[in-house]
C-alpha cells in the first residue's frame, strides 16, 4: 500500500472513494467489510461491560433495527455497468452461496451500501439468471400468461412474415400503421391473459432475493493480485 499511496509530511488524507476504487481494483475491498464489522464488535463488547444487559440489548436492537431500514435507501444499481453482464459468471456454489461463514449482518449503513453495491455488481449475472428462474416459475404458475406470452410472440413472427412476403418496406406509411396495430394488440393479449403479473411477481422475488443477499452476503476476495517484489 506505502508504494501506491505515499506517506507524505502533511499527513494527508486519502479520500474514502479513492481508496475503495483502489481497493476494488487490487482485489482486497473485503478488507473495509472485515473492518468495519471487527470495530463494530469491539465497540459492542466495551459498550456491553458499561451498560447493564438490558440497555446494550436495547441499544444492539435499535442499532440492527437502524441499520435494516437504511436498506429501503439504497439504491442497488448505482454502481452496476454493462460490462458487469458480459464478465463471467461466478460459481454458484463457492462464490454466490458460500459457506455458512459467507453470511453475517451488516455493522453499519456504510457497511451494508457497501456490500449491496459490491455484490450487485460482482453477481449480476447470478441474478439475472435468478430473475429468468423465477418469471419461469411465474408462468408455469399462471398458465395463462404463458399462452398470452407464446401468442404475442406468435402474433410479430407472423407480422414479420407478412411484411417479408409483400416488400411492405416499400410502403412505410402502411407498414407503420401495421406496426402500430400489431402494438396495441399485444398489448390488450398481455392485459387479457396477465403477463404483467407474472413480470411483476418474477422481478419482486428477484428484487428481494437480490437485495437481501446482497446486504447478508460477506465481501469475499475478488481476485488473488500478484505480489509486488
Amino acid at each position: 500500500m506505502g508504494k501506491v499511496f505515499a506517506s507524505n509530511p502533511l499527513s494527508l488524507n486519502v479520500p474514502d472513494p479513492a481508496f475503495e476504487s483502489w481497493l476494488r481494483d487490487s482485489g482486497y475491498l473485503e478488507i473495509l467489510d472485515t473492518a468495519t464489522t471487527t470495530s463494530a464488535a469491539a465497540v459492542t463488547t466495551a459498550s456491553a461491560k458499561e451498560t447493564a444487559a438490558a440497555t446494550t440489548i436495547t441499544h444492539s436492537l435499535l442499532h440492527y433495527l437502524y441499520t435494516f431500514i437504511s436498506l429501503l435507501t439504497v439504491n442497488p444499481f448505482a454502481k452496476l455497468t454493462t460490462d458487469d453482464f458480459s464478465a463471467k459468471t461466478p460459481s454458484w456454489t463457492r462464490e454466490f452461496i458460500g459457506a455458512l461463514g459467507s453470511y453475517s449482518f451488516p455493522s453499519s449503513p456504510h457497511t451494508l451500501k457497501l456490500r449491496v453495491h459490491e455484490n450487485v455488481k460482482r453477481y449480476a449475472r447470478n441474478y439475472a439468471s435468478l430473475f429468468i428462474l423465477f418469471f419461469a416459475c411465474s408462468l408455469y404458475q399462471m398458465p395463462l400468461a404463458l399462452v398470452g406470452l407464446i401468442s404475442s410472440l406468435a402474433l410479430w413472427d407472423f407480422f414479420k412474415f407478412c411484411s417479408d412476403k409483400w416488400n411492405w418496406d416499400r410502403y412505410p406509411v402502411i407498414r407503420q400503421v401495421l406496426v402500430r396495430i400489431a402494438q396495441c394488440a399485444t398489448l390488450v393479449v398481455l392485459m387479457l391473459l396477465n403477463v404483467q403479473m407474472a413480470l411483476f411477481c418474477a422481478l419482486a422475488i428477484s428484487y428481494i432475493v437480490m437485495i437481501l443477499h446482497a446486504a447478508f452476503r460477506k465481501l469475499s476476495p475478488s481476485k488473488q493480485p500478484s505480489r509486488i517484489r
